[in-house]
């Protein structure tokens, strides 16, 4: 009898430590502290597929994982890119909820209506990111209704800040071009808005859509041939081959104004844009709201607002541009990294 007590009083012991040890566990790829609703899990599955390659959206991704981790979110993370390629696209989103993740960030307008496509159904929340216009690409019902299922944070471009600051750069400037992709809808509304504001500044607009990134040369050909500078907005194509049209530009000595910082370090002479980074930190933020128990359609989507100023002076300087010292005052200088 006492042996038989005794093996029991081990079995409840050894029940207890099992309870105790479900409850704690690791992080892998980021988190502090696990959240503090009595619901919450130990350990977050998080899928991130971001549209294409290239420094804006990466900057995205990691402002995404900051965002959690000062919240303090534990998450197991899975990094896909569909590296602009749709079919990718697609069938990443639909792993991602075979995988029965319990949240899915979409960067950039393809890739979040890939995950909403996928999601949706299965009841797994979705944050997107870097989605200029969400209503238009139909991610939210407006600015202050979020739809079923999905909100995040979109980074409309501030254009009339850009156009500003092309103006005081170049005072005779007449013509603007821009080179967009025709099925992005990012990149269609930001074209609207630069339509409705260049008249404001003294600009006339010129435009050139592509379908895919082989008509890129020819388009900047054209393009060079007709303008006196180029903006460049945060087209996934055109961002992902963003050499050939500096390249081209260059050699006619056609300023091109960036979107973002990067793209200024990478040879845009200068930008009006947002910081990517803080872009994600929201939208990571927003995911841990989510995460704790927030219903993700009573949070409307976001903007970001804030614009900075980044300058290229040596991007500047190669195609004769004085960048005047009202501009500079108030820049940030991103200058390529001197060769060794």
């Amino acid at each position: 009898m006492k042996n038989l007590k005794k093996i029991i009083a081990m079995g409840l012991t050894a029940a207890l430590c099992a309870v105790s040890l479900a409850g704690c566990g690791g992080t892998q790829n980021g988190g502090t502290d696990g959240a503090t609703d009595t619901n919450a899990k130990d350990t977050y599955k998080i899928g991130v597929l971001q549209y294409a390659d290239h420094p804006s959206l990466d900057n995205c991704r990691e402002g995404f994982k900051q965002g959690l981790d000062s919240e303090g979110i534990k998450y197991d993370i899975t990094e896909s890119s569909a590296k602009g390629d749709d079919s990718t696209n697609t069938q990443i989103a639909q792993q991602f909820v075979s995988q029965g993740m319990d949240l899915v960030c979409g960067i950039a307008t393809p890739s979040a209506q890939a995950c909403y496509n996928a999601a949706y159904e299965a009841k797994i929340p979705v944050i997107f990111n870097a989605v200029s216009d969400p209503v238009a690409a139909k991610l939210a019902e407006s600015d202050t209704q979020a739809m079923d299922g999905i909100t995040g944070v979109s980074d409309m471009l501030p254009v009339d800040e850009q156009l500003k600051l092309i103006r005081e750069m170049l005072p005779d400037a007449k013509k603007i071009g821009i080179l967009y992709t025709t099925s992005e809808a990012n990149s269609v509304s930001t074209i609207e808005t630069y339509k409705q504001k260049v008249g404001e500044y003294g600009f006339e607009l010129v435009e050139k859509g592509i379908t895919n990134a082989a008509e890129i040369p020819q388009a900047v050909d054209l393009l060079v041939s007709e303008v006196d500078c180029i903006s460049n907005m945060t087209d996934n194509t055109v961002v992902e081959n963003l050499p050939i049209l500096l390249e081209k530009a260059t050699a006619k000595n056609i300023p091109v104004f960036g979107s973002e910082e990067e793209q200024v370090g990478n040879g845009c002479i200068a930008s009006a844009g947002i910081d990517y980074i803080e872009l994600g930190k929201k939208a990571g933020v927003m995911a841990a709201r989510v995460l704790k128990g927030e219903d993700v359609k009573n949070i409307p989507y976001e903007t970001l607002t804030e614009s900075k100023i980044t300058i290229n002076t040596d991007a500047a300087e190669k195609i004769g541009v004085t960048i005047p010292q009202s501009i500079t005052d108030r820049a940030e200088v991103k200058n390529a990294p001197s060769e060794s």
